[in-house]
């Protein structure tokens, strides 16, 4: 893949199932790895978000804190772990992706797995900083029926919505392999993982690599 799009949604947001929609659209265009997020912080409305988890709210105020801020919002979409914008605003959306596809990423990585691991390995390469390697399991889709909220009564659908977000290592450059046992790692649903590379903590994307039934 040579671009890789974050959504940031909602069960509780009324204006996040046109990004929702559009963030399925994008998985299935050539060379887009496209994530769904769902964060928590809107949970106070009365409906609990099914899919959510502190962990992907605490990615979304990281990447606003790395950029001078600390407003969060939703839908949101973030491009190769640089640049932002409103996720429901399609004419943008695209525009960004045109100008975001990469030739070739700076670290090459690969995912595998055995009976009882999932396996990564990153190539030697040049590094500015040290870089964290994020490890994502995945579920390829997923339909809520939403009965409190803004969006009660509403069935919301959802692609390649993560699971987990687990940092499994940090990279400075050298050749690396990092298993992780399949235990624990993949919940129920998750067919798919994926990994990525990131500069410094939420920086720009590095490299990545998927295994398992994601489109992409």
């Amino acid at each position: 893949m040579d671009v890789v799009v974050e959504l940031f949604s909602s069960q509780g947001c009324k204006s996040c199932p046109a990004a929702d929609r559009l963030l399925t659209e994008l998985r299935s265009m050539p060379g887009v790895l496209a994530l769904t997020f769902h964060v928590d912080y809107w949970d106070y409305l009365g409906w609990k978000d099914t899919l959510a988890s502190p962990d992907f709210s605490q990615r979304q105020y990281d990447y606003a804190k790395a950029r001078g801020g600390l407003d969060v919002f939703t839908p949101q979409m973030i491009v190769n772990g640089e640049k932002q914008m409103v996720g429901n605003q399609r004419s943008e959306v695209f525009a960004v992706l045109s100008q975001s596809r990469r030739a070739s990423w700076p670290a090459t990585l690969t995912i595998s797995d055995s009976a009882k691991e999932m396996v990564i390995e990153i190539g030697e390469g040049p590094v500015e900083q040290e870089a964290t390697l994020w490890v994502m399991p995945v579920m390829e889709s997923a339909s809520v029926k939403i009965q409190k909220g803004e969006m009660a009564g509403r069935e919301a659908s959802y692609a390649n919505v993560v699971r987990k977000l687990v940092p499994a290592g940090m990279w400075k450059g050298e050749a690396a392999r990092i298993s992780l046992p399949k235990e624990g790692l993949m919940p129920l649903g998750a067919t798919a993982c994926v990994a990525l590379l990131q500069q410094g903590k939420v920086g720009p994307i590095l490299g990545c690599a998927c295994w398992g039934s994601v489109s992409i």
